[in-house]
């Protein structure tokens, strides 16, 4: 029952934790990143511009759900007789505001309707907003570092939290006209797009496809190629989770080896009056197999029980919680499977069973002779 529902956790924690975390990165950097092909590595974008018609080609690929442009500039803040510096993130009237919508803690999305309007809007992570003692409806000064020092006025009109405090900590969302215009820019000029997959699972093959349909000035990075260190965090974990399941079957194997061996043990006499009355030793073996199979399968259905109720109640009151410094969420995160439950359940089962026709074997070493006159 522990072992199993040890398993049916550590399975649906690492399984929450890898999504939740993918979903944090893919929602703010994207699946697909599209940059200009050049040694430039800061965060003051080269600038690019991609045809319409490989825009809508982009756009019609089966795998690709939506492209959007950016572009990102570093600035300082200087408010509240703090300073600090940034990197101000632009997006345009294309940008999918979904994943923003549901980690916004204060105010709205930029509003694009009105244009001019938008240019003045920004959105700062609650760190940022923390450390700068700033709030939904204020103001402050940038300043933007170019061979003069130029300043804009923003209105805070949003402030969110990913919880990743390398995101936090650095990026402000504005409008990518701003940029544009402190550039000096072209209207359709760039600084890369971000591309959405359908099928995550298909990352690596909607990303070649893509690379095969750029130019050769436009690299594509996908967004484990973006953030290498986190994906191979989190493909780390299972390892952890191997590790986990293999000591709970071992702790599981072990518990029903000597369950079995003392039943047999206690049933020393049962055994041989069943063997003088001609019972073989398969017969005898199944009649302990057989109850050991009974155990095994309370033992599953509990386990099941613990296992699956702690999930959902830690899915629907998210009790257990976190350091989200450390871990870059406030909760654990749980995700139950049905296909990996069901395949915990049948390896279980099959694995104590086959095990346990080893001490079976006892039984065949078991003299009528000696157990019927044992007192």
């Amino acid at each position: 029952m522990l072992s199993l529902a040890v398993m049916i956790l550590a399975l649906a924690v690492v399984r929450g934790f890898k999504t939740e975390i993918r979903e944090k990165v893919r929602g703010f950097s994207g699946d697909v990143i599209l940059m200009k092909y050049d040694l430039n590595s800061s965060y003051d974008n080269s600038p690019f511009r991609i045809s319409k018609d490989t825009l809508e080609l982009l756009s019609s690929l089966p795998g690709i759900s939506h492209a959007q442009p950016y572009a990102t500039k570093t600035g300082i803040i200087n408010t509240n007789d703090e300073v600090e510096g940034v990197v101000m993130k632009g997006v345009d009237k294309n940008y999918d505001w979904a994943y923003f919508q549901n980690i916004l803690v204060a105010g709205k999305v930029i509003d694009f309707s009105d244009s001019v309007k938008a240019t003045k809007q920004i959105l700062i992570s609650r760190f940022l907003a923390d450390r700068l003692k700033l709030k939904v409806g204020d103001d402050f000064l940038m300043y933007f570092i170019q061979q003069s020092l130029l300043k804009r006025k923003f209105e805070i009109v949003g402030i969110y939290n990913l919880g990743v405090e390398e995101v936090d900590k650095t990026f402000i969302i504005g409008d990518i006209s701003v940029i544009r215009r402190l550039n000096k820019w072209q209207p359709d000029q760039v600084g890369g797009y971000e591309l959405r997959v359908k099928d995550f699972n298909k990352l690596e093959a909607v990303t070649a496809e893509v690379n095969n349909n750029m130019a050769v000035a436009i690299r594509t990075y996908s967004v484990k190629e973006w953030h290498p260190a986190i994906f191979q965090w989190l493909s780390l974990l299972d390892v952890n989770t191997e590790v986990i399941l293999v000591l709970m079957m071992a702790v599981a194997v072990i518990n029903m080896i000597s369950a079995l061996l003392i039943i047999i043990l206690e049933r020393t006499n049962m055994i041989g009056i069943l063997k003088a009355l001609g019972s073989s030793n398969w017969d005898i073996q199944k009649i302990f197999l057989n109850n050991a199979a009974y155990l095994i399968g309370l033992g599953l259905l509990l386990g099941n029980l613990v296992g699956i109720g702690l999930g959902l109640l830690q899915v629907h009151t998210q009790f257990f919680q976190l350091d989200q410094a450390s871990y870059y969420m406030s909760f654990v995160p749980v995700e139950l499977s049905v296909s990996e439950i069901i395949f915990l359940n049948i390896g279980t089962l099959s694995v104590c069973l086959m095990v346990l026709f080893i001490p079976s074997m006892l039984v065949t070493r078991i003299s009528p002779v000696k157990t019927i006159t044992f007192k």
